[in-house]
């Protein structure tokens, strides 16, 4: 049997309300049985709100990256070491789900998964999934980064809006891909839009680590890189 690659399934965000919560609207009368199907979770269910919101979150961080501060040279380079650590721990359960998924997939597409390697695969991509969306505490803490008014901070919030869409549209999209792929291998559109999605990751990547690498000039010394890792298909996807 072929092992999957290493699983830690993805934080998630501590659970909302307690158990004398008032019922939901959709909860159905007492004593009665649910027969409706399951609705999908709400992000998904308004998926375009979820990506409008991080085009906000996006537009905020640019704005309060510009906002001009006078500090020192140790102070600027004590804050940026700061951010950058926050930036990876927040980013930290959407690489790995980003990484696991597309893991899963190369397994599978290498026929190198057994029926029993595979049973587990619905319920790990669903927390990958989760992982890369705004309702992960990592990625919400992510979108409310403070970073400095320096010319290094610019840099910065520009590599935090960069990660946010690595993370809620590039990876998000290529785990959704994954979902398809599993129970329609063959699906053309799905094979077609994963391979746009690693592009699209690689060029995100490559975008945030220049503008680390921005801020390291800034500020004459060398940051930890932005944790994002590299997504590669098999050929027999692109």
């Amino acid at each position: 049997m072929t092992e999957l690659p290493p699983i830690h399934p993805p934080d998630r965000p501590p659970p909302q309300g307690s158990s004398n919560a008032a019922a939901s609207p959709d909860d159905p009368p007492s004593g009665t049985r649910r027969t409706d199907t399951p609705r999908p979770p709400r992000w998904q269910r308004h998926r375009k709100l979820t990506i409008a919101a991080a085009v906000v979150v996006i537009a905020v961080i640019t704005v309060l990256s510009d906002l001009p501060t006078s500090t020192t040279r140790a102070s600027d380079i004590s804050a940026e070491r700061s951010v950058m650590t926050e930036v990876n721990g927040d980013l930290a359960g959407c690489a790995l789900a980003a990484h696991q998924a597309v893991g899963i997939w190369n397994l599978q597409a290498s026929h190198q998964l057994t029926p029993a390697d595979r049973a587990p695969t619905p319920g790990l991509l669903s927390d990958d999934q989760a992982a890369c969306s705004l309702t992960n505490q990592g990625i919400y803490d992510l979108s409310g980064i403070d970073v400095p008014g320096t010319a290094a901070g610019k840099d910065l919030g520009q590599m935090v809006a960069t990660a946010m869409l690595w993370s809620t549209s590039d990876a998000l999209r290529a785990i959704e891909d994954v979902q398809t792929l599993m129970d329609q291998p063959h699906d053309a559109a799905a094979r077609h839009d994963l391979a746009r999605e690693e592009s699209r990751l690689a060029a995100d990547r490559q975008r945030a680590l220049a503008q680390e690498q921005g801020a390291d000039r800034a500020l004459d010394t060398q940051l930890q890189p932005v944790d994002l890792p590299e997504v590669t298909l098999p050929s027999t996807t692109q």
